[in-house]
């Protein structure tokens, strides 16, 4: 018979740095096995100290563990009788481009905080984050806020509720793909995201609202949004204001039915 040796050796790692070795016979002039075998074996026993990847490509797995540190400014309001009561809901507002940088004086400009600011009293602890010069709202970070919030107030995690404008619409929706069983309800002004973001919270109670002459960002922004939620089985609602245009947000947070709608709503996880 004539035999040919034909090995294939395979290194893992050094968390198993043993290696593995594979042999098969097939025919040769030379009856050659023996010492072969001996010889591979020998390389087998020091292969111990090979480090050499498992995958013969090069691409081998790896973790990554960090953490990553989030820096963030708020305004904080506390209502009147916050120590007479347990748990409050918690309404988070995002405000738009024009209030990002480091004055949180410029995160009252509209919304919430501006009728904080006039003396107006909420029912809610009212939370209005500001986001840095030059970037964009992003869940990851807003939800490590939330996180912090409710280890430091009297917050009821069943009553979360998001809000914000322009910019702050974007956050709100995005803010709804991210953490969908967390919110009890969103109240997205302007604003507008991808569709296919809303199949992942076709549960929760959405009201938005649109300036029907928006140049700035299209009613269609909006309507798209609200289609697709309908189309999935949501019930979302959507205001258009005919006449106006971008700012669609004053007459919005002036009207004391967003309000009571708000406090009306509960946590839905979705199954």
């Amino acid at each position: 018979m004539y035999f040919v040796l034909a090995v294939s050796i395979e290194f893992y790692p050094a968390t198993n740095p043993l290696g593995r070795i594979m042999l098969s016979l097939i025919q040769t002039r030379d009856n050659l096995m023996k010492p072969i075998r001996l010889l591979l074996l020998l390389l087998f026993a020091a292969s111990n100290n090979f480090t050499f990847a498992a995958d013969p490509t090069g691409q081998n797995a790896a973790t990554l563990e960090t953490q990553v540190k989030v820096q963030m400014d708020y305004l904080l309001y506390l209502p009147k009788d916050y120590e007479k009561q347990e748990s409050w809901p918690l309404l988070l507002f995002l405000h738009g481009s024009g209030e990002r940088g480091d004055d949180l004086e410029l995160v009252k400009k509209h919304g919430p905080p501006k009728l904080i600011a006039a003396g107006k009293e909420f029912p809610f602890i009212v939370v209005s984050p500001q986001c840095r010069k030059d970037r964009r709202w992003e869940p990851i970070e807003l939800n490590a806020l939330l996180d912090d919030l409710c280890n430091r107030y009297k917050i009821d995690q069943d009553r979360i509720c998001v809000t914000g404008l322009s910019m702050g619409g974007f956050g709100t929706w995005q803010m709804a793909s991210f953490a969908p069983n967390r919110l009890a309800a969103i109240a997205p002004i302007c604003g507008g995201g991808e569709v296919y973001w809303t199949r992942s919270f076709t549960h929760l109670p959405v009201w938005a609202f649109h300036g029907g002459k928006d140049t700035g960002v299209p009613l269609e922004r909006s309507q798209e949004m609200i289609d697709a939620l309908k189309k999935k089985g949501g019930d979302p609602k959507l205001t258009v204001y005919p006449e106006a245009g971008h700012d669609s947000w004053t007459e919005t947070y002036d009207n004391p039915a967003l309000y009571e709608w708000l406090l009306e709503q509960r946590r839905i996880t979705k199954e």
